[in-house]
């Protein structure tokens, strides 16, 4: 397994880039979001906002609300507005292709938080900014074979729409076969943009179905999991365990944190360093230099773990506010935020 959060997020050194471009100050950008219900959507952009707010820039955002005829509108619209950059917040580019199209003729840099299958850089995208999602998933479902013995029942919520969803999906189913006695289940294709519907369906569906053979939830985001609590005790499960790959959302920190939900964990990716590394990597774009090559890493986060870090953010100690300051303002990197 990657690095427990008590150990990767209570270490002082960073792990990032160091080296950069200053800041290229008086931009403007646009974040558009996938759905700002989604928490990943949500945490990145608070961060990127604080971070782009120290370069000077005029930051704005459009609220896809997990529509994809809204979320085109408003892409559309801004293109038309010509900012110096859009970022694409948890959607595919292949959604937005014709309209990237304009964007690159209108010499507009775009960047991706969840828009592709892998990070990097893309066809469409200077780069796109996540995990290594086959890392996540491998570690989701690992955990759950460990913490049920190995004598699992496992049902998958999955949202096709996404390609880095699919891969996690097909990632975990691997894992989980290769387990001699756990037993896939079903995998339920539901829209994130849609679970708080369609969640509460699947669940009575699914107890009638399998019944007491469903014994563990493996989820590519947190979001499921705000809406699956009442819907298993309305039938009577309260022995559901219920792991999620991504994204660590405010609301399943705190029910992981209280050890009275029934999802036990989430392997998160560090939410906040991403936003900060959205700003850099735009303001590499903006001066002409390449991407900095930088991939986080997933935190597996338990109860555990969170009542050992306490209420701090949990990227506190992880430096990564004063590396990205001193990179922009031209000075040696520290190695801890103050």
């Amino acid at each position: 397994l990657s690095p427990s959060l008590a150990n990767y997020a209570s270490s002082q050194s960073w792990d990032g880039p160091r080296t950069g471009p200053v800041g290229q100050t008086s931009k403007s950008v646009i974040y558009i979001g996938s759905d700002f219900k989604n928490g990943g959507v949500a945490g990145v952009y608070r961060q990127f906002q604080v971070a782009a707010k120290e370069l000077g820039w005029n930051v704005s955002r459009v609220d896809g609300k997990g529509d994809l005829a809204v979320l085109r509108k408003g892409f559309f619209d801004s293109v038309r507005s010509h900012p110096d950059g859009i970022v694409l917040g948890g959607f595919q580019a292949d959604e937005v292709s014709d309209l990237i199209t304009h964007a690159k003729k209108a010499k507009i840099i775009l960047v991706g938080w969840h828009s592709a299958e892998a990070p990097g850089p893309t066809q469409d995208l200077f780069v796109n900014i996540s995990t290594d999602a086959m890392e996540i998933a491998s570690i989701a479902a690992q955990y759950a074979i460990n913490i049920g013995h190995g004598k699992l029942g496992v049902v998958f919520f999955n949202d096709s729409r996404f390609d880095i969803a699919n891969l996690k999906t097909k990632t975990m189913r691997k894992v989980i076969k290769q387990c001699k006695t756990c037993k896939v289940l079903s995998v339920e294709d539901l829209a994130i943009s849609k679970a708080g519907k369609e969640v509460p369906a699947a669940v009575t569906r699914l107890n009638k179905k399998f019944g007491h053979a469903w014994t563990h939830t493996l989820a590519i985001n947190d979001v499921y999991f705000d809406h699956i609590n009442f819907p298993l005790k309305n039938v009577g499960r309260d022995d559901i365990v219920n792991i999620s790959a991504g994204d660590g959302s405010q609301k399943a920190l705190s029910r992981i944190r209280s050890g009275l939900s029934q999802q036990v964990a989430t392997v998160a990716e560090p939410l906040s360093i991403q936003g900060w590394q959205l700003a850099d990597e735009l303001n590499r774009a903006f001066a002409g230099k390449p991407p900095s090559g930088y991939v986080t890493k997933p935190m597996l986060i338990t109860t555990e773990v969170l009542q050992r870090v306490g209420e701090r953010e949990i990227e506190s100690r992880m430096g990564y506010r004063e590396a990205y300051r001193a990179i922009w303002r031209g000075k040696p990197a520290a190695t801890k935020d103050r």
